[in-house]
């Protein structure tokens, strides 16, 4: 039961400043520059966006930044668009907080080009206080206990396993600094979110034509909204941990969510389906494996996702993240609703030891190989 996503990326905002020193500067290492011998033009520019207010007071909203890399030699048939989760942005592609390569490197070297967003409101994708809505942000002690550092926590039963972290994982980490201080605020409201993304990712692909979506995170229901309203644009997804499972959180508490199965808005079902309610769901009565979530499916007969049948998929899932025990949920959903999705357990295939920042941590160049294959076998190159 599989399915198939592209990602985005994050961004910088400054440290706490303690004294006269940024917690960020004691980092040891730069982040390196692009290697120039795989880069033949790096850009940015904006699409989408609207004016809002009276005359003489006009501002644009809902424009989304997008940086371009591309290769010195293109050997793929389709870019790569990477979308980041929440409270990151393009940054999250750039590079590591200890200062190796990122995925955007690997990937132009591998011959895509690469296009990372600042979601709208987000970042370099402008918030209007008074117009877009409240934000949220993470708390340093929570990206330590879901993300750098979860082994110490043990909130879930494979956090035990977290080993790829650089540095210690922990606040005054010179690591852990350099990655919290890119944390931004982000819209709180996830039905917001979702709609705007799915507005300016559609946008992005009316103007740079067909692409392969490659999400994260909170991003990942974008990639399932992207395909339903771009469906001949969208060549594959590659979801690295997505937003899920269907209909209900799980691990951090079991509030109702995606009300849509795979999404907060819309998305396009057969036979048609006018609100959420008419998704019949059933929960099962025991888990697929040791420590992992009771998903919730649709009944039988089972509506499908047309848009979304002849769109490969892949569900990418770390060995130590919390999603390792839901996320079978989400790609189960996909299958029976008729998606071409594959789960990819990294743990599975000898990668060990990744959290839910698997792009930052030290094998991340392992693990985009691992994308990469996946691709390779999927969609051949030129």
């Amino acid at each position: 039961m599989l399915c198939r996503i592209v990602i985005v990326a994050a961004l910088l905002v400054p440290a706490s400043i303690g004294n006269s020193t940024r917690a960020a500067d004691r980092t040891a290492k730069p982040v390196p520059s692009y290697d120039q011998s795989a880069i033949a033009h790096r850009g940015y520019f904006y699409v989408g966006g609207a004016y809002v207010g009276k005359p003489g007071e006009q501002r644009m909203h809902e424009q989304m930044y997008v940086e371009v890399l591309t290769p010195r030699r293109s050997r793929q048939r389709y870019p790569l668009v990477l979308v980041h989760g929440a409270a990151q942005t393009a940054t999250n592609w750039m590079g590591t907080p200890d200062g190796r390569p990122g995925w955007a490197d690997y990937f132009v070297a591998q011959g895509y080009t690469v296009y990372m967003v600042d979601q709208p409101a987000r970042g370099r994708s402008p918030w209007l206080p008074d117009v877009d809505g409240k934000l949220a942000t993470f708390a340093a002690e929570a990206i330590e206990s879901r993300f750098t550092a979860p082994e110490a926590f043990n909130l879930w039963p494979q956090a035990k396993l977290h080993s790829q972290w650089p540095g210690t994982g922990h606040i005054g980490d010179p690591v852990f600094d350099a990655f919290y201080a890119t944390q931004v605020p982000y819209l709180a409201d996830g039905a917001e979110t979702q709609r705007l993304n799915q507005q300016a990712v559609a946008a992005l692909l009316d103007r740079i034509g067909p692409a392969i979506i490659l999400t994260h995170s909170q991003s990942g229901p974008f990639g399932w909204l992207i395909a339903d309203v771009r469906t001949q644009l969208v060549k594959a997804v590659v979801a690295v941990e997505p937003a899920g499972p269907p209909f209900e959180n799980a691990v951090f508490d079991t509030k109702q969510a995606r009300a849509w199965g795979v999404a907060d808005i819309p998305i396009t079902y057969d036979p048609p389906v006018s609100d959420p309610s008419e998704l019949k769901a059933e929960q099962q009565t025991q888990p697929d494996g040791p420590d992992l979530v009771l998903c919730w499916q649709q009944q039988a007969p089972a509506r499908r996702l047309p848009h979304l049948a002849n769109i490969p998929a892949v569900v990418v899932t770390t060995e130590a993240s919390y999603h390792a025990a839901y996320d079978h949920c989400t790609a189960k959903y996909l299958a029976q609703a008729g998606v071409k999705v594959t789960a990819l357990r990294l743990g599975e295939h000898g990668i060990h030891g990744d959290g839910h920042m698997v792009m930052l941590e030290n094998n991340n160049l392992q693990v985009a190989s691992m994308i990469a294959g996946w691709l390779a076998q999927t969609i051949p190159p030129h």
